[in-house]
């Protein structure tokens, strides 16, 4: 499965963990997919997902 916003192509970022001895350790920052359901021109459903900023953007967008 592809982490990956089907509308923007926002995918994982990658960083550090910081302990408070300031160990560090690689980590993975994953994008916040939602499954949404959109109605194609052809009257069929599909499911895609999405992340959930992109569907704020949207709503406020319109």
């Amino acid at each position: 499965m592809a982490r990956r916003c089907a509308l923007t192509g926002k995918g994982p970022l990658v960083g550090n963990n910081v302990s408070h001895a300031n160990n560090k350790t690689k980590r993975r920052f994953l994008p916040n997919l939602r499954t949404v359901r959109v109605i194609l021109e052809d009257g069929t459903t599909k499911k895609i997902k999405v992340a959930a900023s992109t569907l704020r953007t949207m709503k406020k967008n319109g």
